[in-house]
């Protein structure tokens, strides 16, 4: 059995056990957090409408908070003296799905 949730801007496919980054939550360390699920695969069945996935909870334990690849930029435009080097460091929170409830 596995889902399809949404997390901030992106989509991630999870299942009962797994650690996946997300976007960064307001969120303590041991909270329990509900994701909120837009499909749901088990075996056969495929749960996607809106209807079908009213009944259905992706339960989630924040572990704490993580960090991306840093990723470097340089910037440039010729013959003006005009350089700009930048680097970024996206902050994720890491979640251990729990539960996934039908």
């Amino acid at each position: 059995m596995y889902a399809v949730i949404s997390a901030g801007a992106t989509q991630q496919k999870v299942a009962e056990g797994e650690h996946v980054n997300i976007d960064l939550l307001d969120a303590a360390e041991g909270d329990q957090i509900t994701l909120t699920p837009l499909m749901v695969v088990d075996g056969d069945t495929v749960l996607a409408t809106p209807d079908e996935l009213k009944s259905v909870t992706v339960t989630g334990k924040v572990l704490g908070a993580a960090k991306g690849p840093k990723i470097n930029g340089f910037t440039y435009k010729r013959r003006t003296n005009n350089r700009r080097r930048y680097g970024h460091r996206q902050k994720y929170t890491l979640v251990e799905i729990v539960k996934i409830a039908k």
